[in-house]
């Protein structure tokens, strides 16, 4: 019996020690994630684990590994294993005419080749292409699927292996959602991208009292749907979880909505009608000090709203508000105290730093046109609307450009993704994909 407890006894540190030797492997410095399953990335913040970066590029930028045409659209770049995913409109072959369908692609990481395509029927009657083509939404990656969204809200659920059809449902046909954004002069198509929450996924609709509709993600079944607005933004919804409780943060044309992810029940609102309603730029969700970033264009401006949760009720607060900082359709971080975007809609743009919990400018560049960026450590990669890819330091005091090359010569408003040492950008003509990594310039 004694001989026996020994070696249990054996057993179970031996299998402990392994636990611990996985674990240190695991956590082991320079492992990072494969994967940018989604708008914004793994945590919907565009920062991405990448490690190993090239401090400097040459005169000609990072070493490109391949290089296509693709089409329209405004859709950003997402991957996994391998395989890349976006959306596009196949042109006519004459100078600003598109064809009446849309297509979502599966792409070789490694060389960019075509593994699927799955095309669909899309309207040109109700769409204002003069800023470009759609497709504008970013699909997402759950499990098996695919999802996607065109741009007449067509929502589809695709395998991902093999591009084929799952289900689909048109919110305009459907729920009657509008068929586009009414309240805009330019009235583009639908651009917000879908959030994955358990087995649910969740989509902005904009249809009277399904603002946003929750779907079972193997049937494409509605289990909730939410929200009086039909008037939604192209900002795409974030997941924060705030004290314990999980929330769905949804922007309107007109503020921003917390919901229970679980069941749709609003918590809490915080509106600020705007002329156009032009909310393109995503929310940034700051955990450490619960602050909520919004940024729209025009007679939007910036605000921060401070989020706190007192006897199962929260409450939303305007902390301050800013109409000199206006992010038109580009991305924003936030590092240390600051937030950084590019603050302008007609006329100049200019990259600019403000104070997180004061909203005073802390500086402004016109180093770049407008910008989109992802960041990987102290490390942020931009690329501007003329198509000048930038490798900078952000901080308080100023912008530093550690290297900058014109890689594309198409308008370039996609934000870049960011998988391992690969880089992957698309203007309105290309996509291509740019080795980052440092040690192995040309």
């Amino acid at each position: 019996m004694i001989a026996l407890k020994a070696a249990v006894t054996i057993l179970a540190l031996h299998g402990l020690l392994l636990g611990l030797l996985s674990m240190q492997k695991a956590a082991k410095p320079g492992v990072q994630s494969e994967s940018w399953p989604g708008w914004g990335g793994p945590m919907r913040d565009f920062n991405s684990d990448a490690k190993g970066l090239a401090n400097v590029w040459p005169s000609d930028g990072p070493k490109r590994i391949w290089s296509r045409t693709l089409g329209e659209g405004h859709s950003s770049i997402i991957g996994e294993a391998g395989r890349l995913y976006t959306m596009y409109r196949p042109t006519t072959g004459v100078r600003n005419s598109w064809k009446a369908e849309e297509v979502v692609i599966a792409l070789e990481a490694s060389t960019g080749k075509t593994l699927w395509e799955y095309r669909y029927p899309t309207s040109l009657e109700t769409m204002n292409f003069s800023r470009g083509a759609g497709p504008h939404s970013t699909p997402l990656l759950v499990g098996s699927r695919l999802f996607a969204a065109s741009t007449d809200k067509q929502f589809f659920a695709l395998d991902k292996l093999t591009g084929k059809l799952l289900w689909s449902h048109s919110f305009v046909k459907e729920y009657n959602a509008l068929p586009n954004q009414m309240r805009w002069a330019v009235k583009p198509g639908y651009s917000t991208s879908p959030i994955a929450y358990k087995e649910l996924i969740i989509a902005a609709v904009g249809a009277p009292e399904r603002g946003v509709v929750a779907f079972r993600q193997d049937e494409g079944r509605v289990v909730w749907s939410a929200g009086n607005f039909s008037d939604i933004a192209p900002a795409s919804p974030l997941l924060i979880n705030l004290d314990g409780e999980e929330q769905l943060i949804v922007t309107s044309g007109d503020g921003v909505h917390g919901f229970d992810p679980n069941t749709g029940k609003p918590i809490w609102e915080y509106l600020f009608p705007t002329k156009a309603g032009v909310n393109i730029s995503s929310p940034v969700w700051c955990p450490a000090d619960r602050l909520l970033f919004a940024s729209c264009a025009y007679d939007g401006g910036s605000r921060v709203i401070q989020l706190s949760r007192s006897a199962g009720r929260t409450e939303a607060k305007e902390l301050w508000f800013s109409n000199k900082m206006r992010v038109h359709f580009g991305n924003v971080l936030r590092i240390g105290d600051y937030f950084f975007g590019s603050s302008g809609d007609f006329g100049p743009s200019f990259l600019t730093a403000v104070n997180a919990r004061t909203g005073q400018i802390a500086w402004q560049d016109r180093s770049f046109s407008k910008v989109s960026f992802v960041r990987a450590g102290d490390k942020v990669i931009l690329l501007d609307e003329d198509g000048n890819l930038g490798l900078v330091n952000l901080t308080a005091e100023g912008l530093k450009v550690l290297s900058r090359a014109q890689i594309a010569q198409a308008v370039s408003w996609t934000v870049p993704t960011l998988i391992g040492n690969t880089l992957y950008v698309r203007d309105r003509v290309n996509v291509m994909a740019l080795d980052v990594g440092e040690g192995r310039r040309q």
